[in-house]
């Protein structure tokens, strides 16, 4: 959420750099302000009136005590006045509060300067292209290798839950558990500290990472208990920071996290939603920093870094995109996304998202921080998916089937205890 600060000294600014993301602010900022200016006019009159009834109150019980009950008495008449006015204006300042709120969130995270100019994805820039694109001959795509060795079961996912909700069953299971592992020791050893979160998310969590209002059609909510299943791990571990107040010396600080994640993906069709490629349920591991504003951007790069690491050693081709503004999401300041090459459907597949979301998030979760001599001021927030397992399993089927039967990366080998899958 942007702050009212910057929204009232830089009106066209912030209007300027939300029409990279394709998103014309005029109107909401207009009435932003304006909110504001009235309860800021309206919040100085109300202490005004409190002052003075106050010191009113105090003269009646001199004016008793000198005997001028008249005055005494009108002094009350006035007191009474003052309160029922105070009782109203805080009445209408919490109306403006609310209606404040209602419209700050309507506003997006603005984009840094560097942000590319766009309207979708087709307007991305892509930044590096690594690891070479394998050249096969009658390559059978991952929905059709899954049954052939048995690996993943989507009809009887079907049956159980519906479609979206694979099983995966025999070393589909345990190459889905062996990236799980090597992921996370991956992100352990970069020095992130692993965090097991919940799953179902509170209102005020979803509110925080700004899931919502924006997404809240693309969650799944169990309404009786009014909890919604998380989309990713970012939701519940960046908000074991909401309203805390940390100490600068802490700082960057790494959290990773592996979770089920669930998206209703509400009017998803056609080929992009063929087997493994987008689903309601999916594994995931996610990375999160929580860090200072002077140091956020270095952190972003050293999570791009880590990212790369990861399909490198999977030997999988690769591209990394930087987001333009219309494609970007609604959160985030800045974001790459990475994709991996399909060998068999012949296109690129996402595989990660890692964004700067500056001050944005901090300033809705109340996350700040402090030095010894400073008062606090909000963190910088950032994540990246590290990995999620969907197309990256997809793209391992396809890319590594050879006469033997599918080929297992070197640096998975011990974690499966297979070679090939066969």
């Amino acid at each position: 959420m942007l702050t009212l600060k910057l929204i009232q000294e830089k009106r066209d600014y912030v209007i300027d750099r939300l029409k990279v993301k394709c998103f014309d602010a005029t109107e909401i900022v207009n009435k932003i302000i304006s909110l504001d200016n009235q309860r800021k006019t309206l919040q100085s009159d109300t202490e005004s009136a409190q002052k003075s009834m106050n010191e009113i109150s105090k003269s009646v019980g001199m004016l008793m005590k000198e005997g001028k009950k008249d005055e005494a008495e009108k002094a009350k008449t006035q007191t009474a006045a003052l309160k029922a006015k105070i009782n109203e204006q805080t009445n209408q300042l919490k109306e403006i509060e609310v209606e404040l709120q209602k419209n700050l969130v309507l506003l997006p995270n603005l984009p840094y300067e560097e942000v590319p100019q766009g309207k979708t994805a087709e307007d991305n820039k892509v930044v590096k292209m690594g690891n070479e694109i394998p050249t096969l001959t009658n390559a059978l795509p991952h929905w059709e290798l899954a049954k052939k060795y048995n690996l993943i079961d989507f009809e009887l996912g079907v049956k159980i839950s519906g479609a979206g909700f694979p099983v995966y069953i025999g070393k589909g299971a345990r190459l889905q558990r062996a990236l799980i592992n090597f992921f996370l020791d991956e992100a352990r050893n970069a020095g992130y500290l692993e965090i097991m979160p919940p799953t179902v998310v509170n209102q005020a969590s979803g509110f925080g990472t700004g899931q919502l209002p924006d997404k809240e059609g693309q969650m799944y909510h169990c309404e009786i208990d009014d909890l919604y299943l998380i989309p990713t791990a970012e939701v519940p571990v960046t908000n074991i920071y909401r309203d805390v107040i940390l100490d600068e010396k802490d700082l960057p600080i790494k959290n990773c996290a592996y979770t089920q994640c669930f998206r209703r993906e509400a009017g998803s069709y056609g080929k992009d939603v063929r087997g493994l490629n987008r689903l309601h349920e999916f594994s995931k591991i996610e990375i999160v920093r929580i860090d200072t504003p002077e140091h956020s951007k270095e952190s972003h790069k050293e999570m791009l870094a880590h990212v790369e690491s990861l399909v490198k050693k999977l030997e999988l081709p690769y591209r990394i995109l930087h987001l333009c503004g219309g494609d970007m999401s609604f959160t985030a300041a800045t974001c790459f996304d990475f994709e991996v090459f399909s060998a068999a459907q012949q296109r690129w597949l996402e595989v990660s998202s890692v964004s700067n979301f500056d001050s944005y998030q901090a300033n809705r979760l109340k996350c700040r921080y402090k030095s010894a001599d400073k008062k606090p001021q909000l963190c910088h927030t950032l994540n990246g998916s590290a990995l999620a397992l969907p197309r990256i399993v997809a793209a391992l089927l396809e890319n590594n089937q050879t006469e033997k039967g599918i080929r297992i990366p070197k640096v998975l080998v011990p974690y499966t205890g297979f070679e090939y899958i066969d």
